[in-house]
């Protein structure tokens, strides 16, 4: 079994900071609207087809594009960057409750054939009122869960309709009649999942074919993927899992912590805390694990070998990153796939350097173990679906 190395599309700007937003809200850093912001890169189209690239080159086999407020629209800026390049697949965010379900598998059945089969959509349930709200959605946590049931099981219905035998649901969230998509994707996307609460458990287990945690220790990811298991066993399926991280890797460990250690320079007690007051309003389960590996303290920051929990101090999601040197990454790349891990969604600020310290330092590593096959063009799609 392999690894399937990711990256990531910073689509709400880049820099060599991590405090690179004006506002906290919705559990977020945020852009001020209309406000540039000194010291960091805008995602303009010609940064993005460098990072785009770059991935692709360093055989990465997609990039992960975030949804929000925040960041650019997901759909429109990948789709622009599939000109730009070959094989690499882009996990395309989106949120149920936005958008319907028939007019996402039409898009999504679309994007595909344009793309010839590059498409990965990455489903976000959501974890904070106050983001939905925004978009107009005002169902709570738990509802959102159960509407997210039903958005994929539309979807998959619709993709496995055809004119002669049209799908028809009728649901709480969602009642439709006589849907299908012209020409449906072939082959089917599969479907990643991600969330950490009670609501998302019997979701990931009824519909993904990977589950993806953010970076926890080894031991409490061991446990997430026991529950999914038990979970999907019950429902008669098997499912695979992926890991959300940032990296910092180096020619030399030291190197990589003095990296880490300068991306908290410009962090005072007053920005952490504010941040961390942000983040602590969270609906998000996986927001409120991120939340205690550290305590908002910047002490005691590697929670586990080579773990960092630094990154978590003012940003929202994915709040850990493996720090060392190419050797040590690979070797906890190595821990995390021993126990189950097959995709690895990564990033690193900034993320068109930090692709290329990875992709020429650490991937040669997990080569020459045996955990990475070269990069191919084929392959199913993927459905990533994400909220926690």
């Amino acid at each position: 079994m392999t690894v399937h190395l990711h990256w990531f599309l910073p689509t709400g700007g880049d820099g060599r900071t991590l405090v690179d937003r004006h506002a906290f809200s919705g559990g977020a850093l945020e852009r001020t609207p209309g406000r540039p912001i000194a010291g960091v890169r805008a995602p303009d189209l010609d940064y993005l087809v460098q990072i785009a690239k770059a991935a692709e080159q360093l055989g990465f086999e997609a990039v992960l594009t975030p949804t929000g407020t925040w960041c650019e629209d997901a759909w429109l800026t990948t789709v622009a960057l599939a000109q730009h390049t070959q094989r690499l697949k882009f996990l395309v965010a989106f949120r149920p409750g936005v958008i319907s379900p028939v007019l996402a598998a039409q898009m999504a059945s679309t994007y595909q054939r344009l793309t010839n089969g590059r498409l990965l959509l990455n489903v976000v349930t959501g974890g904070d009122s106050t983001e939905q709200r925004r978009y107009g959605d005002h169902l709570d946590h738990d509802r959102r869960y159960a509407r997210t049931d039903e958005f994929l099981s539309v979807v998959r219905g619709v993709w496995g309709g055809t004119a002669g035998a049209p799908y028809d649901f009728g649901g709480t969230h969602y009642q439709v009649d006589d849907s299908f998509t012209a020409l449906p994707p072939d082959p089917l996307p599969q479907i990643f999942f991600g969330g950490s609460s009670a609501a998302a458990g019997p979701v990931a287990a009824r519909h993904s074919d990977v589950y993806l945690t953010w970076g926890e220790p080894p031991q409490q990811v061991k446990e997430k993927i026991d529950w999914i298991r038990e979970l999907a066993e019950q429902e008669g399926r098997t499912v695979r899992f992926g890991i959300r991280l940032h990296t910092i890797s180096r020619d030399s460990a030291r190197d990589a912590w003095a990296t880490a250690d300068r991306l908290l320079d410009d962090l005072s007690p007053e920005t952490v805390a504010a941040a961390q007051a942000a983040l602590g309003r969270s609906e998000s389960v996986g927001q409120q694990r991120m939340l205690a590996l550290h305590g908002g303290r910047r002490e005691d920051l590697e929670i586990s070998p080579n773990l960092w929990a630094g990154v978590g101090l003012v940003r929202g999601g994915a709040g850990t990153a493996l720090v060392g040197n190419h050797a040590e990454v690979a070797d906890r790349i190595e821990e995390y796939h021993a126990l189950g891990i097959e995709h690895f969604v990564l990033s690193g600020y900034p993320h068109l350097e930090e692709a290329y310290w990875f992709g020429e330092g650490v991937i040669p590593e997990l080569s020459a173990r045996g955990l990475v096959s070269p990069a191919t063009t084929g392959g199913a799609p993927l459905l990533v679906a994400g909220g926690r």
